[in-house]
């Protein structure tokens, strides 16, 4: 449902913006003009490979890809899965429950319970896990920052596209004025390309990422927590009261009484 709403969301802004334009008798030709596009988005690209390099603008449209349509982390799963693994492990010993890791749907709590089984002390858990983290968040936040950066270039280039247009207007002033006229709209064009892609396109992707990022560390640390205590061996009903009090309030209750 997150995935569609993302969708649905886009095509409602575009449908809202575009469709005023046409409704009040705007015309397809004059929207699409390909000299304003090519200023704003061609100008915009190029300030991301001049500042970012080439194989990080190549990086954008898989990144946007990833934003509509993000990997989706089931908390809920992990928690009854470690909650699961601590039944066993109470009765059977903490080593049985090694078969059981390919149950996991995400690397990360896999590879740290895997860990334990290896007899890696907590704080060197904690120490791996944490360091992990940092690394993940630092990828993400490069990512997110490259869409917050395009947001803030594309409206500048729509401006020099503006300005472009009005230079050119004014340089052939004395001609017929129903043509000066037009060339002035025209101008205003490349602006509305430039604040469209920044608050359409760019913003919130650059949202969405931060979205993604966020689930995926919340499903991280409830890993983390999983992790530890289970290899503290503490009791199931105590794991799963401190796993579910990591969850939103709005959760906690229909998951403990689940």
């Amino acid at each position: 449902m997150n995935k569609i709403g993302t969708v649905i969301g886009l095509l409602v802004g575009l449908f809202s913006i575009f469709g005023a334009f046409f409704f009040e008798g705007g015309s397809f030709k004059a929207l699409f003009l390909f000299s304003s596009m090519l200023i704003v988005f061609g100008g915009t690209f190029s300030a991301i490979i001049i500042g970012f390099g080439f194989d990080k603008f190549k990086t954008i449209f898989s990144l946007m890809r990833l934003a509509y349509f993000p990997k989706s982390y089931n908390v809920d799963e992990v928690i009854d899965l470690f909650v699961e693994l601590s039944i066993k492990a109470r009765k059977e010993g903490i080593l049985s429950i090694e078969k059981d890791l390919n149950k996991f749907g995400y690397h990360f709590p896999k590879k740290m319970t895997k860990f334990v089984l290896d007899g890696t002390d907590a704080e060197a858990l904690q120490s791996l896990a944490h360091l992990e983290l940092r690394a993940m968040q630092e990828r993400h936040y490069s990512n997110i920052f490259i869409f917050t950066k395009m947001g803030g270039y594309a409206p500048t280039m729509g401006i020099i596209g503006t300005v472009m247009g009005l230079i050119m207007t004014l340089a052939n002033a004395g001609m017929d004025p129903n043509l000066l006229i037009k060339n002035i709209a025209t101008a205003f064009i490349a602006t509305l390309w430039g604040v469209f892609s920044a608050n359409i396109l760019w913003l919130p992707v650059g949202d969405r990422l931060k979205r993604c990022h966020s689930e995926e560390k919340n499903m991280m640390e409830i890993s983390l927590e999983g992790v530890l205590t289970l290899q503290s061996g503490e009791i199931p009903s105590i794991m799963k009261a401190r796993l579910v009090g990591m969850l939103p309030q709005r959760e906690q209750l229909s998951k403990m009484n689940s």
